[in-house]
């Protein structure tokens, strides 16, 4: 009920930040210095919870100290913020921090122990994911594999499915308004189309794997060169107030939702793709808040829609396994995104979101977008367990 009363909650002040922003477009503007002051709050209060989702996975592996409440509010108003002024950023990460932040005081209320805590924060996290999307089978799976590269353990599968479902209706309850797709027109099932659609996954596999490297390479730098975290923000605003004049769009700024849906209902645009990964990387990396989910998806549902030009594949179709399939890759969370997918398009697509969400996931390497994720077992070995 926390993760899904916060999930509502958030999504009904995110779509009023959006509309703010498409109705007065000159607030973009103001960019670097909503960046300086939400790298000041996180400078000033949030040092303890900078970690984001890698926090959560670093207290489920090693439960110790519990997350601080902090977390929630600062995510909550980080992301808000970002997205009023026109960061290239999602939501699904801020659901899932503070679904995993308010889930964590249970713990000081019932006095748990490590391993419940654990469960808890299991739950929180996939309850969060899947409430934000609607997807609650996604959020019961998200919940369990997000944790390892490999494996997936299933304790706490019951923990997770209960809070998932709960989470979702509660949200639904709330008049949180979720994001409608429209659904693919099947084509006839074949394993030449199969085999296509596994070509495309190896794409949206590498994709990931650049997205991640580069948004880890870019934080890298700006943390070598910049001592003080609020100009991180601040100068990562200023290119970005620079680029969306070069553009002249804005339809790279905030969730880009309606590019999404477009792509789905016409081919879409390898530029699109390409400049929505330049927007994005330069957001995230520079500590705008809002997480890689919405972004991956728009760069994944782009990219799958455009390449229909070159593979013999539909184009919504296409567009809605790239959809799953690049974020499902980065975040080393393939079975989630493949449900996903099979939840927001239709169980229709259930052989070709496997098989692409698989093949990505097996071509994005081991380090995704969550640092925090340790391997179990190499992904070489997963898909061929024979060498083992």
């Amino acid at each position: 009920m926390l993760s899904g009363a916060s999930a509502a909650l958030f999504l009904i002040v995110l779509n009023w930040a959006t509309e703010t922003r498409l109705n007065h477009p000159q607030i973009i503007w103001l960019l670097p210095v909503a960046g300086f002051f939400l790298g000041w709050l996180y400078f000033r209060f949030g040092k303890d919870v900078a970690g984001g989702n890698n926090l959560v996975l670093e207290q489920i592996h090693s439960p110790k100290k519990i997350l601080p409440l902090v977390m929630a509010p600062l995510i909550f108003i980080g992301t808000v913020l970002t997205h009023l002024f026109g960061g290239s950023a999602g939501r699904e990460g801020t659901a899932v921090q503070m679904a995993a932040s308010l889930s964590d005081q249970l713990s000081k209320i019932f006095k748990l122990s490590p391993q419940e805590r654990t469960l808890l924060l299991k739950a929180g996290a996939g309850a969060g994911f899947g409430a934000a999307i609607g997807t609650p089978l996604a959020g019961i799976v998200f919940g369990l594999e997000f944790i390892h590269i490999g494996r997936i353990r299933f304790n706490g599968l019951l923990e997770c499915a209960l809070a998932s479902f709960i989470a979702t209706l509660t949200c639904h309850a709330l008049g949180a308004p979720h994001t409608l797709f429209p659904h693919p027109v099947l084509p006839s099932f074949s394993l030449l189309l199969v085999s296509w659609v596994a070509l495309a996954g190896v794409l949206f596999g590498l994709t990931a794997l650049l997205f991640a490297q580069s948004v880890h390479y870019l934080e890298r730098t700006l943390h070598k060169l910049i001592s003080y975290s609020p100009f991180k923000p601040f100068l990562g605003g200023i290119v970005l107030v620079l680029l969306f004049l070069w553009e002249g769009s804005y339809k790279y700024a905030g969730l880009g939702l309606s590019v999404i849906q477009e792509a789905l209902q016409e081919p879409g645009k390898l530029r699109d793709s390409l400049l929505k990964f330049l927007f994005s990387i330069l957001t995230l990396a520079s500590g705008f808040k809002g997480g890689e989910f919405v972004p991956l998806v728009f760069i994944g549902s782009t990219l799958g829609s455009a390449l229909s030009q070159w593979i013999p594949v539909p184009f919504d179709l296409l567009g809605a396994v790239g959809f799953a399939g690049v974020f499902g890759a980065a975040s080393n969370t393939p079975l989630a995104c493949a449900l996903m997918a099979m939840e927001l398009f239709g169980w229709g697509t259930a052989p070709y979101a496997l098989t692409a969400c698989w093949t990505a996931y097996l071509f994005s390497g081991h380090r995704g977008i969550y640092s925090g994720q340790p391997t179990l077992l190499s992904k070489k070995r997963q898909a061929f367990p024979w060498l083992e």
